[in-house]
């Protein structure tokens, strides 16, 4: 029986990168990597679940990737939907409740009704909150919910006096999540340090784990050592440590 894990963090993010390398380094085609790698979502959220995580967020798909080629590109649709008719009866069961982040509508009508017809399925469950960022970059949510408010200033439903950080929170994609919004551990395969775009506002306090191994190749003990790490640090938030 694996001990249970304390100071477990509410929301932890990961950008699952690696797989192209992954799977060049086994001169298999880049598209290998993906499948091989799409594969580690479900073992993945089935331990965040049993680890106690309250939100688990992935970086699926970033506005740059629109830039890859359409083969790829059509690879990771293919997976995407797989995936989510595949599992969501399963996710039902175990009360996980879905989300999707960034530009939804710029996903093909096929991929998006999937998405859609899950969103819908699992909207009132109340357990994990699985979040996939698609078609998603933090910059670009940024800028879209200054439009976002600038145009309720301009219609009389706000004041540009009433903007503070909670109310931010709220023109975010991530508003959904409520008080689980804020990440407090983002965790990135691959070896690359850095954060590539990705939830610029909700990890602007977060703990960082970067690990050498690519994406294929993260399994569910690599999650619950980087929370198990990430329990004994100490966040001060700016502050000073207290002294007993």
């Amino acid at each position: 029986m694996t001990r249970p894990v304390s100071n477990v963090p509410k929301h932890v993010a990961i950008i699952m990168d690696g797989n192209g390398r992954w799977a060049e380094r086994r001169h298999h085609p880049r598209v290998f990597g993906h499948i091989r790698g799409s594969a580690k979502i479900k073992p993945i959220v089935q331990e965040a679940d049993r680890l106690g995580i309250k939100a688990l967020t992935l970086y699926a798909f970033s506005t740059e990737n629109w830039s890859r080629p359409e083969t790829e590109r059509s690879v990771l649709w293919r997976l995407l939907k797989k995936y989510l008719l595949r599992e969501r009866d399963g996710l039902n069961e175990k009360n996980v409740r879905l989300h999707v982040i960034g530009e939804l509508e710029r996903l093909e009508s096929e991929v998006r009704a999937i998405v859609e017809e899950t969103l819908e399925m699992l909207k009132n469950n109340t357990g994990l909150q699985l979040s996939f960022a698609i078609s998603y970059g933090s910059r670009r949510e940024l800028v879209r919910a200054a439009r976002r408010f600038a145009e309720d200033c301009l219609a009389g439903r706000q004041v540009p006096e009433a903007m503070d950080e909670d109310v931010m929170a709220g023109y975010l994609w991530t508003s959904d999540l409520g008080s689980l919004r804020d990440v407090d551990l983002v965790i990135r395969t691959s070896g690359e340090k850095r954060i590539s775009n990705y939830l610029l506002w909700q990890a602007a306090y977060a703990e960082f784990s970067f690990l050498d191994l690519c994406w294929p190749d993260f399994g569910p003990e690599h999650l619950r050592a980087a929370v198990e790490e990430y329990g004994n640090r100490d966040r001060r938030f700016g502050r000073i440590k207290s002294e007993n």
